[in-house]
């Protein structure tokens, strides 16, 4: 992975007069909306490409052992393989990008994927997920104990209320004892983009959350009622775009909640290539955050080498 970006001093200049143009970016997200796919092999080779930034995810109460295990298996294992060799594809390794679990199931993916004798790193999500209401030094002591027990990447949760209520230097101050508390885990910082209020506020907490130095900023927890939409996505792209030119420091970004289609990642893979470039389509600096959209991938891809679609039991329970 890249080396950490340990953040900037706090610069409130660069946000106080920020006001994001709303019709300019809805148009830019209908554009988005409306172009075409790719088609045939242009469409199976960029598939393959999108498995490679998931972090596959499960974040469910009933979570057990067994469908960590699972899940880990599926993570290595993505594609089933004789698609793989249909597509001449087979040795190159495609695996998903990481897996994401709660903090208490993460020495469960740690040894599942050990066992599995695979490197993909664990995130895991921390510091009271998903509503970040718990004390600071609760959330604090959650990020420590997951690194503790082998979590390589931390996705952490902001409080809202302190970007509601405008008070940038105690969010900036919230997110460096994130920063602090990862050691050398990467901080994802997790904006929940549906409760800020005004795109506005998404830019500017965007802002913070680099200053303070996030590995990557994501738009939501995928439990808010309104979680990755294409005109948040635009402007949180653009402040890290910005962020960029000012400091040379390169944020990753990850959309999460509500993308479950193949067609869906292909339209997020070419906003990314339009927005910030080909450098950052890689998962160092791009990840989707999913539990269901590696299925349909899967399906497409079989309807690609067999020209049917599949039935569920042609697939492996993913």
């Amino acid at each position: 992975m890249a080396a950490h970006t340990r953040g900037t001093e706090l610069e409130l200049s660069w946000i106080s007069k920020v006001q994001v143009n709303q019709p300019a970016v809805l148009r830019r997200a209908q554009q988005i909306q409306a172009r075409r796919t790719v088609k045939k092999e242009w469409q199976a080779a960029w598939l393959l490409k999108a498995v490679t930034f998931i972090d596959l995810t499960t974040l469910s109460g009933d979570d057990t052992f067994s469908n960590i295990q699972r899940l880990c298996y599926k993570a290595k294992y993505p594609i089933r393989e004789d698609l793989l060799k249909a597509l001449n594809m087979h040795d190159k390794g495609i695996t998903t990008a990481a897996v994401c679990v709660y903090p208490a199931r993460v020495c469960d993916a740690v040894k599942a994927l050990k066992a599995a004798g695979c490197d993909i790193p664990v995130a895991s999500v921390a510091t009271g997920f998903p509503a970040g209401q718990t004390h600071l030094k609760t959330r604090l002591e959650e990020i420590r104990l997951a690194v503790e027990d082998g979590a390589s990447e931390i996705d952490v949760v902001i409080d809202r209320s302190l970007v509601l209520t405008g008070q940038w230097e105690a969010l900036y101050d919230e997110i460096r004892q994130f920063r602090k508390a990862c050691g050398e885990a990467h901080l994802k910082t997790i904006l929940a983009t549906g409760e800020l209020g005004s795109l506005t506020n998404v830019y500017k907490a965007s802002m913070i959350a680099m200053m303070a130095g996030s590995d990557f900023i994501k738009t939501s927890t995928g439990k808010e009622t309104v979680n990755a939409t294409f005109p948040v996505a635009i402007v949180m792209l653009r402040a890290i775009r910005d962020f960029f030119w000012k400091t040379g420091n390169k944020v990753g970004f990850k959309p999460a909640g509500g993308i479950r289609t193949a067609k869906d990642s292909l339209a997020w893979l070419s906003l990314i290539k339009e927005e910030l470039g080909d450098e950052w389509l890689k998962p160092e600096l791009f990840r989707i955050g999913a539990s269901s959209l590696l299925t349909d991938i899967e399906r497409q891809i079989y309807h690609h080498v067999t020209g049917r679609y599949a039935a569920y039991h042609d697939l492996p329970m993913s």
